[in-house]
């Protein structure tokens, strides 16, 4: 299979490991220059240009979105076309048409959760993985709702990600217009103070800022606006609801 030019010979860490098998990437054939993946020493992910961890960003999503859109047993025309406008708005044209050829391969393969997510925690800081997240609850919400055995597989990616079960419910609940998905998406109890609710706001303002995966290039952190804003939203409406 031939790689576009979103790939551009600069793959990273996701070009090893159980998700170089899947994705069916060819050792020492992706690099410019000759440079083979064994002459590549890959211990921490500062040993990756922004390039290289950007595209690995983008295949460790297209795998996850395989095993997301394959649970409930039907790939729905809205999830591919969910995918596909998520990849032009953030990763160009390019990435779109080349990423869903791709995926439609990657649909016929099975998924190794725990193993993909393995690898991407040894890689991944924590706030690009629930980015990641974030995304994939997005195409379980692409036909309308989200089924039982979708929000199964998306637990399990949580897991495999090591995202706490607080986290992964904040990112749910904003997928929810309800009250209740407010205080969820803010991580604190109904029964929270005042106080306690400006608090849990300030705090996840500052640890989910943009700005923590710009590493993964401005398409990224454009796409983590979505979040910082449902934060703030849901911030807002705890604030009317309460009068304060």
């Amino acid at each position: 299979m031939g790689y576009g030019k979103w790939i551009s010979g600069a793959i990273g860490w996701a070009v090893g490991g159980p998700i170089g098998a899947i994705f069916g990437f060819a050792l020492g054939s992706l690099f410019e220059g000759g440079n083979s993946v064994e002459s590549r020493t890959y211990s921490t992910r500062n040993n990756f240009s922004h390039t290289e961890e950007r595209n690995s960003f983008l295949i460790s999503l297209l795998v996850f979105s395989s095993a997301v859109m394959k649970a409930d047993g039907k790939i729905m025309k809205s999830e591919l076309d969910y995918v596909r406008d998520f990849l032009k708005k953030n990763f160009g044209p390019d990435a779109a048409i080349e990423s869903t050829k791709y995926l439609k391969d990657l649909l016929k393969k099975d998924v190794e959760i725990n193993k993909i997510g393995e690898q991407v925690r040894q890689y991944m800081n924590i706030e690009a993985r629930i980015q990641l997240l974030h995304y994939l609850t997005g195409i379980a919400r692409a036909d309308g709702a989200v089924s039982y055995a979708e929000l199964e597989v998306l637990r399990e990616i949580a897991l495999a990600l090591a995202i706490s079960s607080n986290e992964s419910n904040a990112i749910f609940a904003m997928f929810d217009n309800g009250i209740e998905a407010a205080y969820k998406i803010l991580e604190v109890s109904p029964d929270a103070t005042d106080q306690q609710v400006k608090k849990a706001y300030k705090y996840l303002a500052i640890k989910h800022h943009p700005d923590k995966v710009s590493h993964l290039g401005i398409d990224v952190q454009r796409s983590a606006e979505e979040r910082f804003k449902n934060i703030a939203e849901a911030y807002e409406k705890i604030k009317k609801e309460r009068g304060i």
